[in-house]
């Protein structure tokens, strides 16, 4: 079957009761028939469920749609997506390990990088996103992953992953992509040659805005020294997060295409705006990736970046004006979201950390909603008037 068929389809096997739409598994814990069952699966000689923090049925179905979706061997979910991005970090990294990470990348990630990894002995190194050239010249003789996002949180910027995955073979380094804006069914950087994919299940994958969970697929290899790791520190993705993130799934491709279509219906309308020095979409003819956009992504998904001509003080009218569109700090919602990222999602960083990867006071990022297109224009123009 088609990956997007395997992800509706894949559930957990019925009960006696011949339940359609998959049960909730809501127990901490599991039961054995003998002492004998029991000693086994805690020698980790069967895949029978122990704890919830384990393994979970609900969870696992969940798993196995996200495999299927991306392409992966195996996978392990978590209670967010930064529980599995560090996850992906701590289980294969040690003291003495360099990262290479492009430094592009959302603010939550950034502190774990910059001030948590130097704790446990492992180097970073940040190369800029958008020139792919730099990227082996960073790589050091105890360098052992390449992380990266792609597009990039805010600012849209795209990763060749084609080439990053060459440079990765070349090294024997691992490849760890975070594919949270493009979603398994807009790109799949496991068809590309990356080792590993995390997501922060919270944003396109629920879709609704109800909770929270990460997961992260790839090599089976892999994937078992992250499920150790995760599951003796504890950070379990609850089932009730798991059962509605697997229902979720059923309904992610066609949302992401209503999603794109909006986005490049709006940034096409926004484009060339008097209040607007520049707007960027990975699918504009005018973004200066579009041809690696065009290469790896089915479409340029849900989030639509722009700058205000007047800077911060148009920002905060900007906001303070809309009227439709949601302030909050998610995206990946059926509502439509707005917000500024200098003040917010990477307020930790330096102005000249900022700077760097190109997050100017006047940045606005939206999350593009399933609203019909023509109110999202709408809002965003009216507010545009009074910056």
């Amino acid at each position: 079957m088609h990956p997007i068929s395997k992800a509706i389809r894949i559930q957990t096997d019925r009960t006696n009761e011949m339940e359609h739409s998959s049960p909730m598994f809501l127990t901490s814990s599991f039961c054995f028939d003998n002492a004998e069952d029991m000693r086994a699966a805690f020698a980790d000689e069967t895949d029978d469920n122990i704890y919830s923090r384990f393994s979970n049925p609900s969870v696992q179905e969940f798993i196995d749609r996200m495999v299927a979706l991306e392409g992966a061997e195996a996978g392990f979910a978590t209670s967010s997506g930064m529980s599995a991005i560090f996850g992906s970090f701590m289980a294969l990294l040690k003291s003495g390990d360099h990262l290479i990470s492009c430094n592009a990348i959302f603010g939550s990630t950034h502190t774990v990088i910059t001030k948590y990894l130097p704790k446990f002995g492992i180097e970073y190194t940040y190369v800029p996103a958008d020139k792919p050239e730099e990227w082996e010249k960073a790589i050091k003789a105890n360098t052992k992953m390449i992380y990266i996002e792609t597009p990039t949180n805010p600012g849209l910027e795209l990763v060749d992953l084609e080439a990053a995955s060459a440079v990765a073979k070349k090294h024997n380094l691992l490849l760890n992509v975070d594919n949270c804006f493009a979603t398994p069914v807009n790109q799949r950087p496991i068809d590309f040659g990356a080792d590993l994919v995390v997501h922060s299940a919270t944003k396109w994958i629920d879709g609704q805005g109800r909770v929270l969970g990460g997961v992260i697929v790839g090599k089976k290899e892999l994937i078992k020294d992250i499920y150790l790791f995760c599951r003796s520190t504890g950070p379990a993705l609850s089932p009730f997060n798991a059962w509605v993130l697997s229902k979720s799934l059923e309904t992610l491709d066609v949302r992401m295409e209503r999603h794109g279509n909006n986005a490049l219906q709006l940034a096409k309308a926004l484009e060339g705006h008097p209040k607007i020095k520049n707007v960027k979409y990975p699918f504009l003819p005018s973004h200066p990736q579009h041809r690696i956009a065009l290469k790896q992504m089915k479409n340029g998904g849900g989030i639509v970046c722009f700058e205000l001509a007047g800077g911060l003080e148009s920002g905060r009218k900007f906001l303070d004006s809309l009227k439709m569109l949601s302030l909050t700090a998610n995206l990946g919602d059926t509502k439509s979201i707005a917000s500024h990222p200098a003040s917010t999602t990477h307020a930790k960083l330096t102005e000249g950390e900022r700077q760097a990867v190109n997050i100017t006071p006047g940045l606005i990022r939206i999350s593009v909603g399933l609203e019909h297109v023509d109110d999202i224009i709408n809002d965003i123009r009216q507010a545009l008037e009074k910056c």
